[in-house]
């Protein structure tokens, strides 16, 4: 016979403030993406083009579209953003939401771009730049 299992009071709460504070760091992450739109798509494009990750015909087309990107995420509900950054929800152990959530839409969707040449790195090098930029925006 299978044996319950029942936390007691203490992990419970224990599990509790860890899923808050998760949250919490989840929608204080989009609100300082809404609030500072069009400064880190400007940082994370002009990043994105200056290590060579991306290679572009347009900087102006690519920050456009991260802008736009950045404007989605802050009206999208959590169903659409964990269906977004499903193929690569693995990729750090613990992801900023906007970081993962911009890379995978350059991996994914921004490669398809008509401005967009060639996109160039791993996957992990792509969201380490992307969430260097993202950082610095970020409450220390």
């Amino acid at each position: 016979m299978a044996k319950v299992f029942r936390p007691n009071n203490k992990e419970s709460i224990l599990l509790s403030k860890i899923e808050s504070s998760k949250e919490r760091d989840r929608r204080m992450s989009i609100n300082i993406a809404k609030d500072q739109t069009t400064q880190l798509s400007n940082s994370i494009a002009m990043k994105l083009v200056e290590n060579k990750y991306i290679e572009t015909t347009s900087k102006n087309s690519l920050e456009e579209q991260i802008f736009n990107k950045l404007e989605e995420i802050t009206r999208a509900d959590d169903f659409d953003i964990d269906y977004q950054i499903a193929p690569i929800r693995n990729l750090v152990s613990s992801p900023n939401i906007v970081s993962i959530y911009l890379t995978a839409f350059v991996l994914e969707t921004l490669i398809n771009h008509k401005d967009v040449i060639d996109i160039y790195g791993s996957d992990e090098e792509i969201y380490h730049c992307i969430n260097n930029q993202t950082q610095k925006f970020m409450p220390k």
